[in-house]
């Protein structure tokens, strides 16, 4: 049945598969060394969807960005320094200057990208060493003495039906990413550009525009990550966006977002965000460090890029 299957369906089919895979490898292992079967209970599922739902929401920005063919390597001090402005500021405004942190490292990317024409995986990288320097400084080197607002907690730890708000706040913010990619003239842009961007620009297509448009998204998603996972840690703390930039890129080239841009479904991304969150619990029942993680990671999208990313945009 798979050969029947579309470009764009067969790796969300595949991905499944395997999240398939992992939930019988926790199961056993589980089986075996506690005597239960508590990887497959409704309240551990909930709690690694949970958890997850803060990847989800990166990798929901970061998948706009790769589909122009692009990279966000900012995204780790974006959402730190939104995490670290938003407890800082408190009260009401705690939120929405979060989220302007990350709307305003979204911007300042884009125009970088789109006007000085510099390549993203370099000046991205550059704009995270500067939120870093910044935030170093703001803090003078110390761990901020800040504490998330109650509405921020409410979101990163309360429940809405029984269903845990990060989750809620992911299926919202996907829910416009689809209607954005498939119901708009920006989503057919972004997809255009991908392919080729030369030719997008010759029928008409503002590219800088989308360009900035959808670094400005990737890096609100950043912002909003942040603030949710300040609130789910009581706090805002130096590093606390390192953990998210390989698995959200993972997580997107997984679901079968093509690296070189142009291709790929948002249900994907969010079908290789779930195989990437589950996997992670494996490997942390099983002990793995930190480090083994990150390089699997790394082999993931090594092999993805064989995989899905060969024979393309040769010419462009």
């Amino acid at each position: 049945m798979l050969p029947t299957l579309s470009t764009e369906d067969r790796p969300i089919v595949i991905a499944s598969g395997f999240i398939l895979v992992i939930l019988a490898i926790g199961t056993a292992y589980t089986l075996s060394t506690q005597g239960t079967a508590s990887f497959l209970s409704l309240n551990y599922l909930l709690q690694q969807l949970q958890v997850g739902a803060f990847l989800g929401i990166v990798a929901a920005g970061m998948m706009l960005v790769i589909l122009l063919a692009h990279i966000d390597l900012s995204v780790p001090w974006t959402l730190a320094a939104a995490a670290m402005m938003a407890t800082a500021v408190g009260g009401p405004m705690a939120i929405p200057v979060g989220l302007g942190v990350g709307l305003l490292v979204g911007l300042i990317n884009g125009l970088g990208v789109a006007y000085l024409r510099v390549p993203s995986m370099i000046f991205t990288l550059g704009v995270n060493a500067v939120m870093r320097g910044l935030m170093v400084m703001h803090t003078g080197g110390f761990a901020p003495q800040t504490q998330a607002t109650e509405l921020m907690s409410f979101l990163a730890t309360g429940h809405l039906l029984g269903i845990p708000m990060p989750l809620v706040v992911w299926a919202a913010l996907s829910v416009a990413v689809v209607l954005l990619l498939q119901r708009t003239p920006f989503g057919r842009y972004v997809y255009a550009i991908g392919n080729r961007e030369r030719a997008a620009y010759l029928s008409g297509i503002n590219t800088r525009a989308v360009l900035v448009a959808a670094f400005v998204i990737c890096g609100g998603c950043a912002g909003l990550a942040g603030v949710l996972l300040a609130g789910y840690s009581t706090k805002a703390y130096q590093g606390m966006g390192d953990a998210y930039l390989l698995p959200a890129i993972a997580a997107v080239v997984i679901g079968g977002t093509n690296i070189l841009g142009g291709q790929g479904r948002y249900a994907g991304t969010v079908v290789g965000t779930i195989l990437i969150v589950l996997l992670s619990s494996v490997l942390s029942v099983m002990q793995m460090p930190e480090a083994g993680r990150q390089v699997i990671y790394g082999v993931v999208i090594i092999a993805m890029l064989l995989v899905y990313g060969r024979g393309r945009k040769v010419l462009g």
